[in-house]
């Protein structure tokens, strides 16, 4: 058994700390302010790898995939653990184009995902709008992928949360600035916490640890912001190259995201909104009379390379960094739980995390 702390309380650090104190460690939360009171209570919680990444398969691709392939399972275990259910949908999605000449990018996308045993389809317009009645009728065609799926995110990060306290975790929120002492322990104002690992899953604010660890985290802060109407209700997830809709079991229809470098500032912008109104309504001409009845924003933890930052320090073994997850971070949870507990057990991965290292900048 090894006592861990765990320094962030998204749904990053919520995610590890469940998984290690299941393995029968002894886990210990430092959270600034409030557990999910960030990025991860503010997502749309897609969990759609195959719509959201446009590029030729790499490690990324391969570990977006792997936690989908988890979230079944892991979803209900966390349900069972909290005893709090939260919505968990396997709708499908649909990503859409106006153009002909893009027929090529989805021909592309569904070649290179058949190689990965990814199941879609494209389908024509009339087909989409088979499957989606509200769509326009400028949609030319679609990619369905049956297998994607999205959550009700505050809810899970949630139930996260009281599956940690009710598996043993101990929780410190409202903890402040931490930093680490010399022999690893996690220090605050008012808190000195041995551990034997000390894992940091702070997310847009990882840069704030450079100078302690000493080397560069270039992690940046990107705004994301949402809006949502009061329907009308869409079965699947809908993407195009300007955004996503979702709709959720509360009545809301969520439209995002609109994203920008404000740098920590989460105010939302008549700009921003706007974008993502003007697109929303091509997309569903039903919302043309409609205007949002929420707008927020959320900060997006954002690497040079677009790949996060997981695994254990070369000069600081007993350091282990859990973030850098951009706009994946719900879909990631479960795998990065699963690889930082593996690395504390010290069992090997069947993944590729080379890219991964903390240190490659």
């Amino acid at each position: 058994m090894a006592r861990i702390t765990i320094v962030g309380g998204g749904v990053i650090g919520l995610s590890i700390a469940y998984e290690c104190q299941k393995r029968g460690h002894e886990l210990t939360i430092v959270e600034a302010g409030e557990c999910g009171g960030q990025a991860s209570g503010a997502a749309a919680g897609m969990l759609a790898p195959y719509s959201e990444i446009e590029e030729d398969p790499d490690d990324f691709f391969r570990l977006c995939q792997r936690s989908l392939q988890l979230f079944p399972a892991w979803q209900n275990e966390i349900k069972q653990s909290a005893q709090i259910d939260f919505e968990y949908n396997e709708s499908g999605s649909l990503y859409c184009i106006f153009h002909e000449a893009d027929r090529l990018s989805l021909e592309t996308k569904k070649s290179w995902q058949k190689k990965f045993g990814v199941e879609s389809f494209i389908l024509s317009g009339d087909e989409v709008r088979q499957k989606e009645p509200e769509l326009s009728g400028e949609i030319v065609a679609g990619l369905w992928c049956p297998e994607e799926s999205h959550i009700y995110a505050p809810d899970y990060v949630s139930a996260l949360l009281q599956a940690c306290r009710n598996t043993g975790v101990c929780v410190i929120e409202h903890a402040g600035e931490a930093t680490l002492g010399e022999d690893n322990e996690v220090i605050t104002e008012h808190y000195e916490i041995e551990a034997d690992y000390t894992v940091i899953a702070t997310g847009a604010w990882a840069m704030k640890w450079e100078e302690k660890l000493g080397f560069s985290l270039p992690i940046f802060p990107i705004r994301g912001q949402i809006c949502a109407y009061e329907g009308p209700s869409l079965k699947h997830i809908i993407f195009t190259s300007q955004g996503y809709l979702v709709s959720k079991e509360n009545g809301s229809l969520v439209s995002g995201a609109s994203e920008d470098i404000a740098g920590f500032n989460t105010d939302v912008t008549t700009h921003g909104i706007r974008r993502l109104e003007k697109w929303s309504k091509k997309i569903v001409p039903k919302l043309l009379s409609e205007t949002p009845f929420h707008t927020w924003a959320g900060l997006r933890p954002a690497t040079q390379d677009g790949f996060p930052l997981i695994g254990r320090l070369q000069d600081s073994p007993k350091v282990i960094l859990a973030t850098g997850h951009y706009r994946n971070g719900i879909l990631l949870s479960p795998v990065t739980a699963k690889i930082v507990a593996d690395e504390i057990d010290g069992k090997t991965h069947d993944l590729a995390i080379g890219n991964f290292r903390p240190e490659r900048f």
